[in-house]
């Protein structure tokens, strides 16, 4: 029988944890069972693997025994352990959430460093924290429980209405937002400076400095997806509104987009790493966490503040770009994140991470919008501050279907007759976005009536979205 070859990729191919163990073991083998088949021996590995304790002391297998319990005891201590029941908390909107965001939601409250949680009334499934999830953390951010696309957020300039402006000049409105704003790919030739981009954590942060020149690129452009820029009918029926303004109509631009590559970039960098430093089961391994008193903690909050800012500019250059397109000053502006964590305080004092994936901030008297579809309103809402709520509402009516299943079943002749009966015209976009995809958003703010005022509407018209 010809003498025994076994390597290292032989042994972690059954199993066995990278590190010393593999050399002590291949030793062990080569010097007791040189003249054994090599499927003979990996079968005795094999059980010893499975059962280490059973060889403890053995002659052969006793060291290799041992440094496996010790590897066992040492991820033992390491990997966290969940709670066997998730911690309570409430939903709004029950009826309109799939069981696969609830799942989710349970296995978030299921995790060692949780405080509290609540399920918006827009939610559906996401990856690690459903879209629509809240939840306040001990000490503790959740890359995915910020989301992809951080910083994402709605901004809304309100202008005085000039007249016709939906009737006589709906295609000037149409070409204003093909020639002022870009998306998906799509760059400025020459794009704005930004103080923003000459932020210290460009340099300091090797991710960000990685991705600043795309930054660059990128700056007042909008994202694909649900994102777009579009014109709309502002409707404030009480003169008792924050900016003092008479009741009545108004011409309003809203913009829905996040922190482009560069948020993305740090989410996909942070979301790795946290999952290597943190090693959860399966069912929540998209939960792993970065602890804030850790360098790596640290290093993904300042890069998650870094990409809200940079998510704010892009907004600032599209609003600026369309108001010296109309020739307006706004008389307001309404902006606010969904996708981002907060050092907030509970009712009882404690500090906690407040992520908010895919919800609107809704402290006492904090604005915000909360849009529906592109044939349905937008809200414009004041928190009331709901301490159950984690003072948090809904971010938009949320999917009602899938991409895939709204690219599947919809017909785009069907989307044309819907969009006309409505007044709207749309450029770009795709049968993923139809109103038909989405959530009666009606319903939605409804269910979260003690979480936000309403203090006016805004009607789409004239919407701009990436092509499909």
């Amino acid at each position: 029988m010809t003498k025994l070859q076994l390597r290292g990729k032989d042994l972690i191919d059954i199993g066995f944890p990278e590190g010393r163990v593999i050399g002590i073991a291949i030793n062990a083998m080569t010097r007791h069972h040189k003249r054994t088949s090599k499927y003979k021996v990996l079968e005795m590995l094999g059980e010893v693997l499975s059962d280490p304790e059973r060889f403890a002391g053995d002659s052969i297998f006793g060291e290799v025994s041992e440094l496996l319990l010790r590897q066992q005891k040492k991820a033992e201590l390491e990997t966290p352990v969940l709670r066997r029941e998730p911690l309570p908390y409430v939903t709004y909107g029950a009826n309109q959430i799939e069981k696969g965001a609830v799942d989710q939601m349970c296995n978030a409250m299921r995790l060692p460093i949780t405080v509290a949680g609540a399920l918006m009334a827009d939610a559906h499934e996401g990856y690690g924290l459903p879209i629509g999830g809240v939840l306040a953390t001990h000490n503790a951010v959740i890359p995915y429980g910020v989301g992809m696309d951080i910083g994402c957020r709605m901004c809304l300039s309100v202008y005085e209405m000039p007249e016709g402006a939906f009737e006589k000049d709906r295609k000037h409105l149409l070409d204003l937002l093909q020639a002022n704003t870009r998306f998906g790919q799509e760059v400025f030739e020459r794009p704005m400076d930004d103080e923003v981009l000459e932020r210290d954590e460009f340099k300091l942060i090797p991710k960000a400095k990685e991705l600043r020149e795309q930054a660059r690129q990128q700056i007042g452009t909008s994202g694909s997806g649900n994102h777009f820029v579009e014109f709309g009918l502002v409707h404030l029926p009480e003169a008792a509104n924050p900016w003092s303004l008479p009741p009545g109509k108004y011409l309003g631009l809203l913009s829905h987009s996040g922190s482009r590559a560069l948020g993305a970039g740090l989410a996909q960098h942070y979301t790795k790493l946290a999952m290597s430093l943190c090693q959860l089961p399966p069912e929540a391994r998209h939960l792993a966490w970065l602890d804030l008193d850790t360098e790596e903690g640290q290093e993904y909050w300042h890069a998650m503040n870094l990409a809200g800012d940079y998510a704010s500019a892009c907004h600032h250059h599209i609003h600026h770009r369309m108001g010296k397109a109309l020739g307006l000053e706004p008389l307001a502006r309404v902006e606010n994140h969904h996708n981002f964590a907060w050092k907030e305080q509970l009712a009882d004092g404690r500090e906690v991470i407040v992520h908010r994936k895919g919800a609107t901030p809704a402290a006492k008297g904090v604005l915000g919008i909360i849009p529906g579809s592109m044939t349905s309103p937008a809200y414009i809402v004041a928190g009331r501050g709901e301490a159950d709520s984690l003072n948090s509402a809904s971010h938009g009516a949320g999917r009602l279907m899938s991409r895939r299943k709204a690219k599947a079943s919809i017909d785009f002749g069907e989307l044309k007759k819907h969009l006309k009966t409505h007044g709207v015209d749309v450029i770009g976009g795709g049968l993923d976005e139809a109103p038909f995809a989405y959530k009666d958003i009606g319903q939605v703010m409804a269910a979260q009536s003690e979480l936000v005022d309403i203090l006016g509407t805004f009607v789409p018209k004239v919407v701009r979205m990436d092509a499909e």
